[in-house]
């Protein structure tokens, strides 16, 4: 028993071994593009810090998911967050998993790319929506009365720039249309819905994000519209498109209208290049142990004593012929080749 698991641990150890050498040479070419996207993460904060400034209480806007959704009160408006974050943790941990499970399909920092893609064309998308109208916030602290409601003015401007984070975040007001949490949401389920290989984590992903939808107006963080702009134009493409069981889809198609993260994320995701097959790419990503390259050596050292390329489609049987080396039914005599036949 002890054996087997010694052994087991050691194959672990060269699978997260050669893993990180991979993912170490994939960063080198692709860092860029990941601190540009998390750059921004702090410049989507900084915008929602700065309308913050602009925020006026006033009543809350007339609203029909209100009206349908009992309010959860704000000693059960934790409920939305804590979905959220297990959202946010579980996609965290499956970008990771290709460092520990044999069957893997994705690169992690290939993945982020994409993910930090995504989310920055709907957050400027989103900053450019709620700079251009400020709603009177519905949440706890944003309305009449309530001293978070306005922010004042700032002394310097180190005081804007550090966001006050993560308070700042948390009691933010103004930044409505539309909802980061669902842009956040919906980019990682989308994620996994053309990454991931399991039916059934793909449907409880969809479900969680129509929940999620639900709670967030429950807790009246958002109105209904900042929820529904954030879903998409037609459901979703073809090529993303999901097979639910029936009681599904009447939900699915109800509350996904016809706006903003999907199309982002599908659009993106065209213009981007697609993620290599491990299966295929890696004999050349991954790197080689000895053995295997002894190996490789003598096999093509005796391609090449046989006169055969590298090439697969090229390993035909050749002849030799007067010190010249022909290919099989195209060997001539050398009498007949000096009387002209």
């Amino acid at each position: 028993m002890s054996f087997y698991i010694g052994r087991e641990a050691s194959k672990l150890w060269k699978r997260i071994c050669a893993e990180t050498t991979t993912e170490i040479n994939l960063l080198a070419e692709n860092w860029k593009y990941l601190l540009a996207g998390l750059v921004f993460q702090y410049i989507h904060g900084l915008a929602a810090r700065g309308v913050h400034y602009l925020h006026r209480p006033a009543p809350t806007l007339q609203d029909v998911g209100f009206f349908l959704l009992p309010e959860l009160g704000q000693d059960k408006a934790y409920i939305s967050e804590t979905l959220f974050a297990m959202i946010f943790l579980s996609f965290v941990l499956w970008t990771f998993h290709p460092f520990i499970l044999k069957s893997r399909k994705i690169y992690t920092v290939l993945i982020w790319c994409r993910v930090l893609a995504f989310l920055v064309a709907s957050q400027i998308l989103r900053i450019i929506t709620f700079y251009s109208t400020q709603l009177p916030g519905p949440n706890y602290h944003c309305r009449e009365g309530s001293k978070l409601a306005t922010l004042p003015r700032p002394d310097s401007v180190i005081e804007v720039l550090l966001i006050n984070f993560p308070r700042g975040v948390v009691y933010g007001c103004g930044d409505l249309i539309f909802s980061s949490h669902m842009i956040f949401t919906l980019v990682y389920v989308l994620t996994y819905q053309k990454y991931g290989t399991r039916r059934s984590i793909k449907q409880l992903g969809w479900l969680l994000a129509v929940i999620q939808s639900l709670l967030i107006v429950a807790s009246r963080k958002h109105y209904t519209v900042d929820v529904v702009v954030a879903w998409y134009e037609h459901f979703l493409p073809c090529d993303l498109k999901i097979v639910f069981y029936s009681p599904f889809k009447l939900i699915f198609w109800f509350m996904a209208g016809r706006y903003t993260v999907n199309l982002v994320v599908f659009f993106i995701d065209k213009k981007l290049p697609e993620l290599p097959d491990r299966s295929i790419a890696a004999a050349t990503l991954l790197p080689l142990s000895i053995k295997e390259k002894d190996s490789r050596s003598k096999e093509e050292s005796h391609k090449l004593l046989n006169g055969n390329s590298g090439d697969p489609a090229d390993w035909r049987q050749r002849t030799q012929v007067n010190g010249k080396t022909m290919e099989d039914g195209n060997t001539l005599h050398a009498d007949s080749a000096m009387n002209g036949a």
